[in-house]
């Protein structure tokens, strides 16, 4: 698995992430027409190269139609100064003022994604997003999420910033993400209600809500955007230096100011992990070829949970995109008999699924670690049998094969054409392998 690494030491903002990305190599025109399936008008992209402080990247911009209520490229003076995103109207700015409507809820962008074209994980990325910013601002005004009334972060060019990074990284292979800590300006901005420090509200509530702790540093303005805050809350796994990054491509995203103390850009780095590892990791990967990544382990013990509500739970969690959910009979305090329900997810995923537990089980409390998998390289074959074609998932270790199991749907789909037993078409798959 491909390693991004962003190197955020003069911030980030949805714009800057997706310039950086299109310099590393995803193709603008391809992405141009995956946005189209949002069927959203009123609106065109410009992608230029451009330099910033003797360091040249890619500029990216969404020029929106109406050109009086937004007379400049994407307000990037704002998108990476002051994108926020307050309800009833109350929008923080820098030096532009804003007069357009483009106001939506978050039922609305919901409703405009999920009718897309785009692919499934696209389309759960972007909303993971725009609830991440929901959340944020309903805790600031007192309102649950579903109630925020989005003004900036409804608007066309924000819409397309989010949607647009969650279809660059997926173009990009939906590498794993990591980035350097967290860097924030300092200063104040300028609000509807008055005059704000810097990190605003809404990015040091959704960085906060995630965990991601944040440093500031000696430049005079905002650094990281709310969006370019929910970008990272999503995407990356983990916040620290490189370590044994071997930089294939390298990738500038400009902004727009010109900052006192570092270049306006977004440094990402795509490449590999070096087989040279550090003490720390070389015992870790034993010089094998097989894929690694981080999962988050939710585990709670329950001694009051019905079966029916332990099933319930199994599947929403499996459908709300839990990697593995199962349960384990233990003994309790008390030696009253217990379940252990455990779930496996993403590492970003882990806050989700903590409030579905506790929301939807009998817990209490909720334990959380963190897992290195070590995982074979997988592919699918083909093999063909007298029932028919069988699809075939084969495990690979330094190039051999280790592994090989039959696709349940696909002996399913066969034995019901068929008419003949599941495990038939099983038996007659292995039999295929050997």
């Amino acid at each position: 698995m491909k390693t991004l690494y962003l190197d955020i030491f003069s911030g980030i903002s949805g714009d800057m992430f997706i310039g950086a990305l299109i310099d590393l190599g995803v193709d603008a025109h391809k992405l141009a027409h995956e946005l189209e399936k949002l069927k959203l008008d009123g609106y065109h992209l410009h992608v230029a190269d451009a330099e910033k402080c003797g360091i040249a990247g890619i500029k990216f911009d969404v020029h929106l139609a109406d050109a009086h209520d937004h007379d400049h490229d994407h307000d990037h003076d704002h998108d990476h100064g002051h994108e926020h995103h307050h309800d009833h109207g109350e929008h923080c700015h820098g030096d532009h003022d804003h007069s357009h409507d483009d106001s939506r809820n978050f039922a609305d962008i919901k409703k405009l994604i999920t009718k897309s074209r785009l692919s499934p994980w696209v389309k759960k990325k972007s909303l993971a997003v725009f609830q991440r910013i929901a959340v944020a601002e309903g805790k600031i005004h007192g309102k649950p999420p579903g109630e925020v009334h989005f003004h900036e972060v409804g608007a066309v060019d924000s819409i397309v910033d989010i949607v647009g990074a969650a279809i660059a990284l997926e173009m990009l292979g939906k590498p794993r993400v990591l980035a350097a800590p967290v860097t924030e300006g300092t200063g104040w901005v300028q609000c509807a209600h008055g005059r704000f420090p810097v990190p605003t509200p809404a990015t040091l509530a959704i960085l906060g809500a995630r965990g991601i702790g944040v440093t500031q540093c000696d430049e005079p303005c905002e650094l990281v955007t709310p969006t370019g805050a929910a970008l990272l809350a999503e995407f990356v796994e983990e916040f620290g230096a490189m370590e044994n990054l071997v930089a294939e491509k390298i990738g500038f995203g400009l902004g727009t100011r010109d900052n006192k103390t570092r270049p306006n850009v977004l440094r990402a780095v795509f490449g590999a992990q070096s087989k040279v590892q550090s003490p720390k990791s070389k015992a870790a990967s034993s010089g094998h070829d097989w894929e690694t990544d981080r999962v988050a382990v939710l585990e709670t013990n329950l001694d009051d949970i019905s079966g029916e509500i332990l099933g319930a739970f199994i599947e929403t969690a499996l459908a709300a995109g839990a990697l593995d959910v199962f349960h384990t009979p233990i003994q309790m305090k008390k030696n009253r008999p217990g379940t252990l329900l455990t779930v496996l997810c993403a590492e970003t995923d882990a806050d989700k699924f903590s409030e579905l537990l506790l929301r939807e089980t009998t817990a209490f409390g909720v334990r959380r670690t963190i897992a290195e998998r070590r995982k074979l390289q997988r592919e699918f074959t083909t093999v063909k049998t007298k029932l028919g074609n069988v699809t075939v998932k084969l495990g690979k270790l330094n190039g051999k094969v280790v592994q090989a199991a039959p696709e349940f749907e696909s002996c399913k789909k066969l034995a019901v054409q068929k008419r003949v037993p599941l495990k038939q078409v099983y038996a007659a798959a292995v039999k295929a392998l050997k």
